[in-house]
């Protein structure tokens, strides 16, 4: 187990099913964690069953505005931030000679723009204190591409090239940037699925099983930990051997 005790943890996308994992393991670790996404009801759930030393706080990751209002909250109570992982995510998909441009403006927005700016913010402290550790959640499709998700995929791939060039000018400052790329996981989207859908996806990837949140979160623990320090600017693809980038 890797230890992460005292350390304090910024995560958006909170109330989705890879950010709850994340926020339990990173708990579990010994975090302080800072939960950000825009489900009130979830999030103070999730802030109750993991207990002292968790704040949640609601954010409209599209709002310029929110985005300085959570940094500036999250550094507030805590004192500072030493872990940012930046895992909210849309999806709005549609065939792209149909796509509008909302859809891809808003699914852009908050995939990647928001996660920009709100680094932009965090980092500014890690840099002062000489530590940091950035984590990106980023996408299979991201590589691949997707038919009917080329908003979701173009800003799941534009990720990395930013993981890179953040890491290349912080490292000798402590910090490091790095990208996780989950295949197909189980999550309340895949639960819609039927067995056929199911089936179809998991006979393409060499493990024969869709992945679980946890093994996304665990990913998270080691980039997040002292243990991978000589670590940065590059992708964990955690998919089961899909793709072998």
């Amino acid at each position: 187990m890797f230890d992460l005790t005292n350390k304090i943890v910024l995560l958006t996308g909170a109330s989705g099913g890879i950010g709850k994992s994340v926020a339990r393991k990173m708990k579990k670790s010994g975090a302080k964690i800072i939960l950000s996404g825009t489900k009130k009801t979830v999030l103070d759930d999730l802030s109750s069953e993991l207990g002292n030393d968790t704040k949640s706080i609601v954010t409209d990751l599209n709002s310029k505005e929110d985005i300085i209002t959570l940094a500036e909250e999250a550094e507030s109570y805590f004192g500072r931030i030493d872990i940012l992982v930046n895992n909210a995510g849309i999806t709005s998909d549609g065939l792209f000679i149909r796509m509008r441009d909302e859809d891809w403006d808003n699914v852009l927005n908050v995939n990647l723009t928001a996660g920009m700016r709100l680094t932009r913010q965090v980092i500014k402290g890690m840099l002062k204190r000489r530590f940091g550790r950035i984590i990106f959640i980023s996408s299979i499709v991201g590589y691949t591409g997707n038919p009917g998700q080329a908003n979701y995929s173009a800003s799941k791939s534009a990720l990395t090239g930013l993981t890179k060039s953040i890491a290349l000018e912080v490292a000798a400052r402590g910090i490091t940037c790095n990208l996780i790329a989950p295949g197909f996981i189980s999550t309340s989207m895949t639960d819609k699925l039927t067995e056929d859908q199911k089936n179809k996806i998991i006979v393409n990837i060499p493990v024969n099983r869709l992945g679980q949140t946890d093994d996304i979160s665990n990913g998270c623990i080691y980039l997040a930990s002292d243990e991978a320090s000589f670590v940065t600017g590059t992708t964990l693809h955690i998919n089961g051997g899909m793709g072998m980038f």
